[in-house]
């Protein structure tokens, strides 16, 4: 609330000017980025004020918007109802998590034939407060699914410029790896390998459910088996234990068309074993590749089978 003050001017009357709107927070998918990391050590974002209103029918300045760059893939989410909110699916989406308060009206904005002096101002509005829950999806067009130790990694190393830990125990794997894979003529996907699933993996069991997530975005899901560990057990058993954890995480998984791969062929109790697995798979409607992911061989095969399939989903068609 303000009133003009000069010396020749008796009567002036009020000059209060508005105040500032403040900032808005809006969250931004960005290219480049590749984890929420920066957000785990800094949880709270405030956007600043608006400016006072000043006499001399002065409005004060607006707060500027507060940008937070995360990856693209990131999908927001009400921390209490567990609401998906916003999908930043593609570079440059972006979502207001936080609107700015409006700023308030000076005693100027108030003034009437009738009510010349109004001393009175209109307080600003507070801006909003949210609570909310980031999570990233990778963006892959295949996603790698098995038992631990099935061969994941050595198969995404082979076919992909991708590079990750190799070894021979349960859980090498402790963060996705993504890989751009070529086939055809001049065409290429992206292939996920997502760390190995076990019994109880949608409630967390092993790795589980930090990772399950990751394949609700791709089409098409590259399942891979192996039984050198126990070359007289039941592949079917392995196979079905996975896509039961697969439906237990989200339903829709197993609405994915999946490509069946008996993987280690190179080992003779496997290759051995080979054609009476395949009719197996073949009597319950699933075909099933073999390949070898240590030596290479049938891997061009599978590519080829993953490339083709992803294609016609791709395309919208999904016989």
């Amino acid at each position: 609330m303000s009133f003009r003050r000069e010396k020749y001017v008796p009567r002036g009357g009020p000059n209060g000017g508005d105040g500032g709107m403040g900032g808005d927070v809006i969250v931004v998918a960005q290219e480049g980025l590749s984890t929420l990391l920066d957000l785990r050590y800094q949880k709270n974002y405030r956007a600043a004020n608006g400016g006072h209103g000043q006499g001399q029918n002065k409005t004060g300045k607006s707060a500027e918007t507060l940008i937070i760059p995360v990856p693209v893939g990131t999908v927001i989410k009400d921390a209490e109802t567990k609401e998906v909110l916003k999908d930043l699916a593609k570079a440059a989406d972006q979502y207001i998590a936080a609107k700015g308060g409006r700023g308030g009206k000076g005693n100027a904005w108030f003034t009437t034939a009738t009510r010349q002096a109004p001393r009175f101002a209109q307080p600003g509005e507070e801006g909003e407060q949210r609570q909310l829950q980031l999570e990233l999806k990778l963006l892959a067009d295949v996603g790698i699914v098995g038992r631990p130790n099935v061969g994941k990694s050595t198969l995404i190393s082979r076919v992909s410029a991708a590079r990750p830990k190799i070894a021979d125990y349960p859980f090498t794997t402790l963060i996705p790896n993504l890989g751009v894979v070529s086939y055809g003529e001049h065409k290429t996907f992206v292939m996920a390998d997502i760390p190995g699933l076990i019994a109880g993996a949608h409630q967390g069991q092993g790795l589980g459910s930090r990772f399950l997530r990751h394949i609700e975005r791709t089409l098409l899901l590259a399942h891979l088996i192996d039984i050198s560990e126990e070359p007289e057990g039941d592949p079917w058993q392995h196979y079905e234990e996975i896509n039961a954890e697969l439906g237990q995480f989200n339903r829709s998984l197993l609405d994915k068309p999946q490509v069946a791969v008996l993987n280690k062929i190179d080992i003779p109790a496997v290759r051995e074993r080979a054609p009476e697995i395949t009719a197996a798979f073949q009597q319950r409607g699933i075909a099933l590749l073999t390949m070898s992911a240590v030596t290479g061989e049938g891997v061009d095969a599978v590519i080829y089978e993953l490339g083709r399939r992803w294609e016609r989903l791709r395309g919208g068609d999904h016989g």
